[in-house]
């Protein structure tokens, strides 16, 4: 065990795959020599060479067309879009291509690639540099989505989407990067400010897809939750004082709905968070599932603690998010409904 970040965790799920497969190579913009804006492919040129990990223009849509034709081909290529606010420009490649050429090909090709993406807010970094569109795949059939919360999770769970055979979008929560925070605004914010880490295997390990986990048990109430989020949730169940148990999810698609129908069921009142924008945001397909799977166990009308429904901002960016506060209304409200 090493004590890590989740930056750190990361490159070492790289370098561990990099080192046991020599199809798996990653490469975007500046991802090569720099080792990546945050750091991530540090290193990873100098071990392995310029042919397995590189730079590339400004083109996401280009870094993604060619990553697809490698997968399909035999490759496990690791992209990086620098920021997921990148992403549109190559969006349609992922959607009308990767998802849908092995159902399109009666299963005689498969797209083994990730796509490794620093998503959501909390370093200030504006509109386009902060954006969560995780509802934008997870409405994709054919691709799974996936978000850790910690460095110990963030390994396990790359590795286990490079080695899977159909294509993973692997959403980075920014804010945590540089590991766990208390969840509060008064955190340090900046991203390159250490933080205290996890400890992390140094060796190979893997976390299945689509498995959640338990980040605080408890019997009053359920909040779903992923990413950045997670650590809000559980510095608002310790503020107010609720004996609120915490999922996080880990995996969107396929989410674990066995976990959900379980704590629910536990529970009888559901609390989800999530830091996108609230209209058509993920959270409103975890409340048609609760609604479907758990409607006889509920106590109280699902709630939802998000972001507004407005452009992302900048200087009220603690405002928008969902904090301690807003989340503990929350679980007031459905406690005494």
């Amino acid at each position: 065990m090493a004590v890590m970040t989740m930056i750190e965790a990361l490159n070492s799920a790289l370098d561990t795959v990099m080192a046991r497969d020599p199809k798996v190579l990653t490469f975007g913009e500046d991802v090569g020599y720099f080792g990546g804006v945050f750091r991530v492919t540090e290193n990873l040129q100098k071990k392995y060479g310029a042919q397995r990990c590189f730079d590339t223009p400004i083109n996401e849509t280009g870094i993604a067309g060619v990553a697809i034709g490698m997968a399909v081909y035999g490759l496990r290529p690791v992209i990086e879009i620098q920021f997921a606010d990148y992403m549109y420009p190559a969006y349609d490649q992922l959607v009308s291509e990767a998802a849908r050429i092995r159902h399109r090909s009666a299963g005689d090709f498969a797209v083994p690639l990730t796509v490794r993406m620093p998503y959501g807010g909390g370093i200030f970094g504006g509109q386009t540099h902060s954006q969560s569109p995780e509802a934008l795949f997870t409405h994709v059939s054919g691709l799974k989505t996936v978000v850790p919360s910690t460095p110990y999770d963030a390994k396990g769970l790359l590795i286990a989407a490079i080695e899977d055979d159909d294509p993973v979008i692997f959403l980075e929560p920014k804010r945590v990067y540089n590991g766990p925070f208390d969840g509060r605004r008064d955190a340090p914010i900046q991203p390159w400010t250490k933080h205290p880490a996890s400890e992390v295997p140094e060796e190979y390990f893997s976390i299945p897809l689509g498995k959640a986990s338990i980040a605080r048990e408890g019997e009053a109430c359920t909040v779903l939750a992923y990413g950045t989020m997670v650590h809000v949730a559980l510095a608002a169940a310790e503020d107010a004082g609720i004996d609120a148990e915490v999922i996080d999810l880990r995996t969107l698609i396929p989410v674990d709905i066995e976990a959900i129908v379980a704590s629910v069921a536990k529970t009888g009142r559901c609390v989800i968070v999530h830091e996108a924008t609230r209209t058509s945001g993920y959270g409103a397909e975890l409340a048609a599932l609760v609604q479907e799977h758990c409607f006889y166990h509920l106590e109280a009308p699902i709630a939802r603690v998000t972001g507004y429904d407005t452009p992302y901002p900048h200087a009220l960016e603690w405002e928008y998010f969902p904090n301690p506060p807003r989340i503990g209304a929350a679980m007031r409200a459905v406690m005494e409904a």
